[in-house]
């Protein structure tokens, strides 16, 4: 199977405008995205709608591809590059713009989840380690079947732990923080942006649920890697720290 990864990456964001560009370590954080990505799959494209971007990810050796400025999400942004690259590819990897230190290891995991056929979308999960972050309602929960494919996806704790108290509920259930990296067979990709949102989406806040509530199967694989991904300048200032300690 063929996979490639299209990154996308605005420049207009709410809480920290020009993001991609962000210094870390020296370099663009885009360009750490797109370096991670191009090592381990077969091509990697960067999809914004930002001239100032494009030409930063040309400058490194990069693909850059322009893209709409009105898409209402990453994925419907990465339908529109993939149509516009006119791939071949099997299945189309979106690794966010802002998660500098996506591993090799989570795009392997990711791949390998297309061995089963009935796969149609997949994503990662991570064990959580404390129940302070477990009830992060930004840290989305993940509730999968004994196949490994996704069940619901919650801000809320889920499941409910039943005559424990909660400080206790990580020793009765493995809990599961979802990570926003996702893999979708090509003729998937195309189907799902063209669904209306839905109300288990609009509940949440989630776009997954969009796809689970219309039958899509989604599969998801097990890291035990931890990454930092970069919303606000405060975010930035830890991502300096973490590259730090990765001696790197």
């Amino acid at each position: 199977m063929k996979f490639i990864a299209i990154i996308p990456a605005r420049y207009a964001s709410t809480r920290f405008p020009g993001k991609p560009l962000a210094l870390l370590g020296g370099r663009p954080v885009v360009q750490h995205v797109y370096e991670k990505a191009a090592q381990a799959l077969d091509e990697a494209y960067v999809a914004t709608d930002d001239e100032r971007i494009a030409r930063v990810v040309e400058s490194f050796g990069g693909h850059a591809i322009m893209t709409r400025a009105d898409h209402k999400s990453g994925t419907d942004r990465i339908e529109e590059a993939a149509e516009k690259i006119g791939t071949d590819a099997d299945v189309v990897i979106n690794i966010q713009g802002d998660e500098p230190f996506v591993d090799a290891s989570q795009l392997k995991t990711l791949q390998s989840l297309f061995d089963c056929e009935e796969t149609q979308i997949g994503t990662l999960g991570k064990r959580f380690d404390s129940m302070e972050a477990t009830e992060n309602p930004n840290s989305p929960k993940i509730v999968c079947d004994k196949q490994g494919f996704a069940l619901y996806f919650s801000r809320s704790v889920i499941p409910f732990v039943r005559g424990q108290e909660p400080k206790s509920w990580l020793n009765h259930y493995p809990y599961l923080k979802h990570l926003g990296l996702y893999a979708y067979r090509r003729e998937v990709l195309r189907e799902v942006t063209q669904l209306p949102q839905s109300p288990l989406e609009l509940a949440e806040s989630l776009e997954q649920l969009r796809w689970l509530e219309n039958g899509y199967r989604i599969r998801v694989g097990l890291t035990d890697v931890e990454t930092v991904g970069i919303d606000t300048p405060a975010d930035l200032e830890r991502a300096e720290q973490f590259l730090i300690n990765q001696g790197k």
